[in-house]
């Protein structure tokens, strides 16, 4: 695989964006994002997709026309323009709806811009909202992007992150049933994931000595093992562990108080032990900006934190800044980690 480490031109990464499903609002957010065209001063978008289904849905949703520049390859790339590369030619949009055809282009989209982060030719992924169970094919095989860019770059420990300015909620376990959560929390796992949420922090956000909260997993955080041993006998000896290696890792928290109180604004971020109980606080808290991170990866991938919304595709009624804060996050992660680059000896 490249060292993707491709030269910069006028300081702008190369940010590959994926369709989505076109049947969600991926479409909408994407065109909303990109109308702005103060956002080419900070980077160079290309858009893995189809020119003709962006332009039914500027058609569609009355949306002045715009520029984009068709290109077959990342090599055309034009630094002023918000380009696309078609990676399916034309289908039949119907917004709100779930078809096996949208669920199939989301893929080849997704496909498209992966071999080229493969190859080092872009800096960043952002993906728009894919709907995990028609994209199921023979090629896609997993339940979310996290779980695809972790494979495809041979990633040994990735974690999922929600970022909202200064706030960020990673997750021990991410799309896991709830039922199989209390046995994937094991020592090993939680140092692992510790670890890398540390390093994720120094490099990505530029936080030399960052304080980290851990949550527990039961009611109360187990209530000194009333309500359950997972935080006597895995959380709380690996967090004391950090403590005496000098990182500052504080825990276990009962999760209620700790955001009901906003203690976590003291915190650089925040390990949750399952995907609601981070995400359930995360969102209510930062919905229209939140962003999703995947930490671990050796490229940038970032993405908006709501889903297809197949309830108002179509209606012009999608709020764009998630799918922007995704674009500005993926811009500051590869500022911070070239920074590091050249700070190396």
């Amino acid at each position: 695989m490249s060292s993707n480490k491709k030269h910069f031109v006028e300081d702008k990464p190369i940010i590959g964006i994926t369709l989505g499903d076109y049947n969600g609002i991926g479409p909408e957010v994407i065109l909303k994002s990109l109308a702005d065209n103060r956002l080419l001063a900070f980077c160079t978008p290309v858009i893995y997709g189809s020119l003709k289904i962006l332009n039914k849905y500027r058609r569609l949703l009355g949306m002045e026309d715009g520029y984009i520049q068709v290109i077959k390859d990342v090599e055309q790339v034009s630094y002023k323009k918000v380009n696309l590369i078609n990676c399916i030619e034309d289908a039949e949009i119907a917004p709100g709806q779930v078809t096996q055809e949208a669920g199939k282009a989301a893929f080849m989209c997704l496909e498209g811009c992966t071999k080229d982060l493969l190859r080092g030719a872009l800096h960043a992924v952002v993906t728009a909202p894919i709907n995990k169970y028609n994209i199921q094919n023979e090629f896609f095989n997993f339940v979310g992007h996290t779980e695809y860019f972790t494979e495809n770059f041979n990633a040994p420990n990735t974690l999922m992150c929600m970022v909202s300015g200064k706030l960020r909620v990673a997750l021990l376990t991410g799309h896991l049933a709830l039922k199989d959560v209390s046995q994937a929390i094991t020592k090993e796992k939680l140092q692992s994931k510790i670890t890398v949420l540390q390093q994720s922090l120094q490099k990505d956000f530029g936080i030399q000595k960052p304080k980290i909260a851990v949550l527990g997993l039961n009611p109360h955080a187990g209530e000194e093992g009333l309500l359950g041993n997972e935080e006597k006998e895995i959380i709380e000896p690996v967090v004391k562990e950090f403590r005496k290696q000098g990182h500052l890792v504080y825990g276990p928290f009962p999760a209620d108080g700790f955001f009901g109180s906003k203690k976590y604004t003291s915190y650089d971020a925040t390990l949750a032990m399952y995907h609601d109980q981070g995400l359930t606080a995360f969102k209510t808290l930062a919905f229209e900006d939140g962003v999703n991170f995947t930490i671990g990866l050796p490229v940038v991938r970032t993405s908006p934190d709501h889903g297809t919304a197949y309830n108002i595709a179509g209606k012009n009624l999608a709020d764009a800044n998630s799918m922007l804060q995704a674009i500005y996050l993926a811009c500051d992660v590869i500022k911070y980690r070239q920074a590091g680059l050249l700070a190396l000896p």
